[in-house]
């Protein structure tokens, strides 16, 4: 664990641009000044999209322990988790959707419920 750095998740966030693109959605904005910095901004929807590490934010289905330092990665992790739940919860006061996009959820294999996810949160209410 030593030799993980905090370089971002450039990569996610790459496939997902792609898979936007592919969508044909546009109106979305990157480095948009919003509470919890969203990954992807749709100001008109107001809908703010993130994407999450499976490791880094505890995904109920991925996440592995590591053997050495569990209190550290422990309690990172749940801070993690309740950054991710307290941001959710101001931007859903101000009137946001908050999408969260799993890492594993831009495998090929989940990629069409994805899509769905996508389309029904930036459909017109």
């Amino acid at each position: 664990m030593a030799r993980v750095t905090g370089a971002g998740n450039k990569s996610t966030e790459i496939r997902l641009l792609k898979l936007l693109r592919a969508m044909g959605l546009k109106g979305w904005r990157r480095k948009y000044p919003l509470t919890g910095k969203p990954d992807f901004v749709f100001a008109k929807q107001r809908v703010a999209l993130f994407v999450d590490g499976c490791f880094w934010h505890g995904c109920p289905a991925h996440y592995r322990r590591p053997k050495s330092r569990r209190d550290f990665w422990d309690a990172k992790v749940r801070m993690n988790v309740a950054r991710d739940e307290a941001v959710r919860s101001e931007l859903h006061a101000r009137g946001w959707k908050v999408l969260r996009v799993w890492e594993h959820e831009l495998d090929s294999r989940a990629e069409p419920e994805l899509r769905t996810r996508l389309r029904d949160a930036l459909s017109a209410d």
